[in-house]
């Protein structure tokens, strides 16, 4: 998947249908004067529908189509008969969309599991027909109801990504890289910070056949809990992954010191992140010779309070190793 084609926000209309008219109709037969009213109901409007599809990464299909409309139900006709129902709208969505109100900013409902379907906008009952009117003092009603009007809702879908592994930096930290080398996926890599301005999916290839997947998330500043460099945006998909992997470079000029700017940014946002299992890679560990490595090493076993580990995505050194541990920690 392209960095374009993910998209993981959009503002959507909908409206479902309309009810059809009850009938007004009085029976008329040769030889049957007065047949009385046998006027049907109207048809019930369609619903619009949304449905959980987990073939769906994206929600790139309403990048271009906004506005969602389900069909009107048919009047009621003679002889009892009762109008066709609208047609449904289905809306397919990833697993991981909520819906929110528009006007309101407020969560109507979370799509999880695969095929779950929730009606997002009822249709209108169809009217009842004149025979449902008949009394014993009123044996010829001439009046029936009128189909009850559709509803329309102005909704935002929200994709919160459904991943293993959460990868969390600062801008040009290696992130990309690092997926890059360990799954099939080919996210956008340069030597400039916010190359990566949407997530990123890789599928990583296990031992025996067995796989999990990692997601890019674009990289964290400081101020992020704020919105500062789009960061609400960022973070909100690093609440659905199970195993939160921090790269930190092995240049950086403290690593601890990034470490915690990272944790406090996610705290900031949504302190129940905190809850995640968490593991550290020192990227781009071919930089460094085996004495400054051991220095390094003996410095983070003092100041560092998760475990960590060095990788160099470029020499491939490391890779096993870490994707052993990333297994282990989800599967404990």
């Amino acid at each position: 998947m392209t960095e374009g084609n993910f998209v993981d926000y959009v503002k959507l209309h909908v409206s479902s249908g309309k009810g059809g008219k009850g009938s007004m109709h009085l029976h008329r037969e040769k030889f049957v004067e007065k047949g009385g009213p046998d006027g049907g109901d109207g048809g019930r409007g369609g619903h619009v529908i949304i449905r959980g599809n987990s073939n769906l990464w994206t929600l790139y299909t309403y990048k271009f189509k906004r506005h969602f409309k389900a069909g009107h139900g048919d009047h009621g006709g003679k002889s009892r008969s009762t109008g066709a129902d609208g047609e449904d709208v289905y809306m397919d969505v990833p697993l991981g969309t909520l819906i929110r109100d528009r006007e309101t900013n407020d969560i109507i409902f979370e799509i999880t599991e695969d095929r779950e379907e929730r009606i997002i906008a009822k249709g209108g009952m169809g009217g009842r027909g004149n025979w449902h009117f008949k009394t014993s003092t009123n044996q010829t009603p001439r009046y029936a109801q009128p189909g009850i009007p559709g509803q329309e809702l102005d909704i935002i879908l929200e994709l919160k990504i459904l991943a293993d592994v959460g990868l969390v930096g600062f801008p040009n930290a290696g992130k990309s890289t690092l997926l890059s080398v360990v799954s099939a996926a080919k996210p956008k890599i340069a030597d400039y910070e916010f190359t990566t301005l949407k997530p990123n999916l890789g599928i990583v290839e296990y031992r025996d056949f067995k796989t999990f997947v990692m997601a890019d998330i674009p990289g964290i500043i400081e101020g992020a809990a704020e919105g500062k460099g789009l960061g609400h945006y960022f973070l909100r998909h690093i609440e659905r992954n199970s195993v939160l992997l921090f790269l930190i470079p092995a240049d950086a000029p403290d690593i601890r010191k990034q470490y915690d700017i990272l944790l406090d940014e996610l705290k900031r946002y949504n302190p129940e992140i905190l809850d995640k299992e968490r593991f550290v890679v020192i990227s781009k560990s071919d930089m460094l010779d085996s004495e400054l490595k051991a220095e390094l090493r003996a410095e983070l076993d003092k100041t560092l309070p998760v475990e960590y580990m060095f990788i160099s995505s470029v020499a491939q050194q490391g890779l096993t190793e870490l994707k052993d541990k990333l297994w282990k920690m989800l599967n404990e």
